[in-house]
This record gives structure tokens, C-alpha cells and sequence, in this order.
């Protein structure tokens, strides 16, 4: 197929609302894209052909007009909270079984505000779910929502019928039960989401998200004291209600006001020494590039478990929605600092402020003790030579029927069509895969039932390897960034691959492997 790239200004004339959106600067308004119809699964382009275009993006008063509440009314500065652990309601060794009740409840988070959250039995975050390498999980969900979901184990390497596809939704007032086992050599920091078809970004602005952790029995780092840090948003009108997506959260990827650690906004974290921390970006659209200040800091994990060695870091950790990153921290000073995140322009859409660093949480550091860290953490598996390649692109197009934001966002020129079949795959072959990034924002990648090495990074013509070897499920692409990875899928059945800026996803930039 070929591909055109145009020029598009963007000229957002909302009736009664008065409310301009342009695109913020010339060079993001290059997008490789083209028009296309509402039901349209292949979108079709023409040769060479720049165009100058003024469209309006008609958008309800309800999507558009929320009144936000500001950031000083929500409690902060109060300690970290724990992550509350799933029962294990087995007494048998190595089996763990438990129940996942998804309801609505209501939750004062600010004084004289109630919020209704959709939630894991009860929790925002759910229940951190803590199993070892090898053992049988048997998880009954409940759902008693009013709409169907699934729950997807990110990262797991597990079968496909119990991975949470949006094929296998679990209906409203209905249950399921997911079983599965899990692998030697994947201890790991993973968590659980839903996947439903068109509900998944309601569903996690709402609430639903918790952490998993698969634990080794011979865990190189398990000696040093652990904390975990999950990182959601959460944007809420003035009425302490969950506020529905703006045409720009459709665009850009969602970002409420609120950056919450557990639970909790800009807590204290108190570190007493050497410290070992599991992070997760569990945001919808939101990038973390976090800055440690004070403090020696050493990635140790990624999303597919440990490292081979420690790498040091030398700059602040981006991590895009989905990724996670386990790090050995080494305070060198006491005192108290501030977690931030540092301002990353990631290309975002629409007349939007500028990019800024903020505060995360305050750090009450104590200084470490000299500490050794061992030089190997684990061996990394040996894939052998690539045995197919695969080549995926990432575009993004107009559609005026579009309701949710007149952009859509797609794989190969196509939106995900949940009854086509994008690619198939033999299980066990060893595959190349290349994802190119021809767009003018980030996006990142995710592909379920396996994890890849990064093989290499190109932009601008120029090639280089990655900082660190590590086994993961997600990665960022830079806007015209190419990344070749390799990869083997063990389980036969349907996977699916896609953006997680979960808006993107939904509005179409998602595909389908079957594994035979």
C-alpha cells in the first residue's frame, strides 16, 4: 500500500463553546496519515499528496466543558501506603486461589467529596496478587459491573484463553474462572488490568488495576528491605466525580491531575538505606521519567524480571504507560528531596500547555551503609537466529465520524477489527520483529503472551544498540523511530499487539497474531 503525508491544520469551532484547538507546533502537524471513513478497516491513500485542511471536531458539552478540581484540595504529604495483599484462600503449597469481586463502590479521598470507583474487591488500587515461579493460580472473578470486562495479566506468560482478550469478555452479573500456571525463570513485576472491547479506557480511568508479582525462590536481591511503587492518575471534575475523556485525552492519551502512589497524592516516602523498588506505570497515557535525587540508582528489572547485571543510571527513568522497572536505590546524603518527574515532549496533539517537570512524592532519605550489589543478577534466555520477520507500522489518520475525538490511530493502515486475523506466527519459531513509528508523537508498543529483547533503535539514519540487554513487553518509539526486536511465542492462540496509551488502542491501533 502506498502512503501520502499531509499537512493538517486543525480549526475547532465548538457551537456555543467558543474554543479553538490548533495544532501547538508546525513540525507535530506532519502526520503521516489520510482520511478515512467511519467503518472503513483498510483506509486508503494516495501517492505524494500535501494538503492543507481546516476541519471541525464536534464534541459534545459534556466531553469538553468539565469543570476540574484544582490539585490543593486533594490531602497530600501523608506516608506511602502499603499495597494490601489478595488472600490466598488455598492451604495446599504451590497453589494459590483466590476471588476478584469487580464492583462499584464509593470512596472519600477528599473531605466532603465522595467518588464512585469501579474496583477490585473494593480497592483503588486492587489487591497485590504475590506468587512464586511454578505455581497453579485459580482466580474466580466476579463481575459486578454494568457492562462486560476481562481481566488481562499483563505481562504473565500464560495460555491465550486465559489472558483476558476482549474476545472473552465476561458479561455483566457473570463470573469466570482464569487458571493457569506459571513458568520457571519468570519471577517478575507484572500486574492485571481490563481488556474489553471499547470499555478498557472507562474501565482503568475508573479504578481497575492491580499489581502481581511472581517471586524466585532463589532471588539474587531478596536480602534487601522492598517497596512498591504503583503510579496511576486520576482527573476529577469539581464534584469529585470521575471526569469522562476530553477530545484531547482521546488525542494525546488521558492525564488526570492527580498523579497518585498507591493510592496517594505526593506522599512521603520514607527510604532507610539500600532499598529495592518495584515501579509500575499503570497511568493511561501518561509518561513518567522519573528523577532519584540523592541517591545512587541502579535498574535491576524490567518488565520481564531481572537483568543480567545492574546498570546504573545516569539520567531520570522514562517509563511510558505499562512499563514497570525494579531499581536498587542507594541514598547517599540524608535529608528529605523530591521525586519528580521531568518534563518529556512526547509530540502531544491540540492546544495544550507546555511540558513541566512536578512533584511526585517527598523522600525522607537516610544514608546507606556501603553496599556491595552482586554483578550478576540472572542469565537471560538465548533465542536463536530469527527464523521469520514480521513489519509493523504505526499511523495515525482524520475521521470525522470519529466521535471520540476525529483522530484515529492505526496498525499498518488498518483499525483493529476484532473478527480479522493481522498476522500468524508458528509456536516456537523465533521471530524479528520491526516496528516503525510514522507519526509525529510517541507511542509504544505491547505484545501479549511473550516477552522481547530490543535488538536495536534507529532514528534519523542512525542505529544503535540498547543501553542495557533486559526481557521486556513494552516499549516506547519516538516519533519516525524504528526498533527491531526478537521474539517467541510458546502458546498457540489469538495475541494481541497495540499501543498502551490506552486511548490509542481503543480508537483502533491494535492488531492480531495468531500463534499456530
Amino acid at each position: 500500500m502506498k502512503r501520502r503525508n499531509f499537512l493538517i491544520n486543525i480549526s475547532a469551532v465548538l457551537s456555543g463553546l467558543a474554543v479553538t484547538k490548533t495544532f501547538a507546533k508546525m513540525d507535530h502537524s506532519m502526520i503521516s496519515g489520510q482520511m478515512c471513513g467511519q467503518n472503513s478497516a483498510n483506509c486508503k491513500m494516495g501517492d505524494n499528496m500535501h494538503e492543507h485542511m481546516h476541519m471541525n471536531m464536534n464534541m459534545t458539552n459534556t466531553k469538553t466543558s468539565q469543570k476540574l478540581l484544582p490539585t490543593s484540595s486533594f490531602p497530600k504529604g501523608l506516608n506511602l501506603p502499603l499495597l494490601a495483599n489478595l488472600k490466598n484462600e488455598s492451604t495446599k503449597q504451590g497453589i494459590f486461589e483466590a476471588t476478584l469481586n469487580l464492583k462499584s463502590v464509593k470512596i472519600s479521598l477528599i473531605p466532603e467529596l465522595t467518588t464512585e470507583f469501579w474496583t477490585y474487591n473494593g480497592m483503588v488500587p486492587g489487591p497485590k496478587i504475590e506468587v512464586f515461579e511454578g505455581d497453579q493460580v485459580k482466580i474466580t472473578v466476579k463481575n459486578d459491573l454494568s457492562q462486560p470486562t476481562t481481566v488481562h495479566w499483563h505481562g504473565l506468560l500464560i495460555p491465550a484463553d486465559q489472558d483476558g482478550n476482549p474476545q472473552d469478555e465476561i458479561p455483566a452479573g457473570s463470573s469466570r474462572i482464569y487458571e493457569f500456571t506459571i513458568p520457571k525463570g519468570s519471577a517478575g513485576t507484572y500486574w492485571y488490568h481490563p481488556h474489553g472491547h471499547n470499555t478498557v479506557a472507562e474501565q482503568v480511568y475508573h479504578g481497575l488495576a492491580g499489581t502481581f508479582i511472581v517471586r524466585s525462590k532463589n532471588d539474587p536481591l531478596s536480602d534487601i528491605p522492598e517497596q512498591n511503587w504503583f503510579f496511576s492518575d486520576l482527573k476529577l471534575t469539581d464534584k469529585g466525580q470521575i471526569a469522562n475523556n476530553s477530545m484531547a485525552d482521546w488525542m494525546n492519551g488521558r492525564e488526570g491531575q492527580f498523579v497518585l502512589i498507591n493510592g496517594s497524592y505526593q506522599p512521603k516516602i520514607k527510604v532507610n538505606g539500600t532499598t529495592r523498588i518495584r515501579i509500575w506505570n499503570a497511568c493511561s497515557g501518561r509518561y513518567l521519567n522519573l528523577s532519584i535525587p540523592g541517591c545512587d540508582v541502579y535498574l535491576v528489572g524490567s518488565d520481564g524480571g531481572l537483568l543480567a547485571q545492574p546498570y546504573l543510571l545516569n539520567k531520570p527513568l522514562l517509563l511510558t504507560p505499562a512499563e514497570r522497572a525494579e531499581l536498587v536505590i542507594i541514598p547517599k546524603h540524608s535529608g528529605l528531596f523530591y521525586l519528580q518527574s521531568i518534563s518529556y515532549d512526547r509530540g502531544k496533539m491540540g492546544d495544550i500547555p507546555p511540558e513541566q517537570d512536578f512533584i511526585l512524592a517527598e523522600l525522607e532519605l537516610n544514608k546507606a551503609d556501603s553496599f556491595d550489589l552482586p554483578t550478576t543478577l540472572r542469565q537471560l534466555p538465548i533465542l536463536g537466529e530469527p527464523v521469520a520477520h514480521k513489519s509493523i507500522e504505526y499511523t495515525e489518520a482524520m475521521d470525522m465520524k470519529e466521535p471520540r475525538g476525529n483522530m484515529i490511530f492505526l496498525i499498518n493502515g488498518k483499525r483493529h477489527d476484532m473478527s480479522r486475523v493481522d498476522l500468524e506466527s508458528k509456536i516456537h519459531d523465533v521471530e524479528e520483529w520491526t516496528i516503525i513509528n510514522n507519526s509525529h508523537m510517541d507511542h509504544n508498543f505491547h505484545i501479549h503472551g511473550t516477552q522481547f529483547i530490543v535488538l536495536s533503535h534507529e532514528l534519523n539514519g542512525v542505529k544503535t544498540p540498547p543501553d542495557y540487554v533486559a526481557l521486556k513487553d513494552t516499549i516506547n518509539l519516538r516519533p519516525h523511530e524504528k526498533i527491531t526486536l526478537k521474539m517467541q511465542q510458546n502458546f498457540t492462540g489469538l495475541r494481541m499487539y497495540h499501543c498502551h496509551i490506552i486511548e490509542h488502542e481503543t480508537l483502533g491501533m491494535m492488531g492480531q497474531l495468531l500463534v499456530k
